[in-house]
């Protein structure tokens, strides 16, 4: 039984990284230097919610690995930890927060702030370059990275709130 439950909980940990993958390239819009507004965040907040936070970081910094050779977009070492590592990991701390409608909502704000901070260190340290002359780079990383990752987090949280509304026995890990 125990074998079961962790080979199940390993395969379920692998659809969500596979979903997300599936969700990086339905993009509804993508910014010019970078991030772009997708369902990614979903299934990883999800296997977060469902599984615990130790699973959803391990999804989320699978991902963040894949992800790279997706967008095979590199431009400093330090960028494989800020851009995808971290900033993708960083949400599986929503599997700290309760699963209610109020720990989905809670718990998937702090994470994407989690993934913004990670990300707001990238732009301002990494891409201080792409900044407009005289502005400084920490307020325009906010901005840029402000500009995606809200309405991602607007659209998760719904789609999150409809799914536990509609079949809350998938956030229990209990389901057969």
């Amino acid at each position: 039984m125990v074998i079961l439950t962790k080979t199940r909980k390993l395969t379920e940990i692998a659809v969500s990284v596979a979903l997300a993958c599936v969700f990086h390239f339905l993009r509804l819009w993508e910014m010019p230097q970078g991030g772009s507004v997708s369902l990614a965040m979903v299934p990883i907040l999800f296997i977060a919610f469902r599984r615990g936070a130790k699973s959803g970081i391990l999804a989320g910094a699978v991902y963040g690995l894949i992800s790279i050779i997706f967008d095979g977009v590199i431009y400093h070492p330090l960028s494989i930890f800020l851009d995808y590592l971290f900033a993708f990991g960083v949400l599986g701390i929503a599997g700290f927060f309760p699963k209610n409608v109020w720990g989905i909502i809670l718990g998937s704000a702090v994470a994407v702030l989690g993934r913004f901070l990670f990300s707001l260190m990238s732009g301002a340290i990494l891409f201080a370059s792409y900044a407009p002359e005289g502005q400084n780079p920490w307020i325009y990383s906010t901005i840029y990275n402000g500009s995606y990752l809200l309405p991602e987090l607007v659209i998760a949280v719904a789609l999150l709130t409809v799914l536990y509304f509609t079949q809350p026995k998938l956030f229990s890990e209990k389901v057969n």
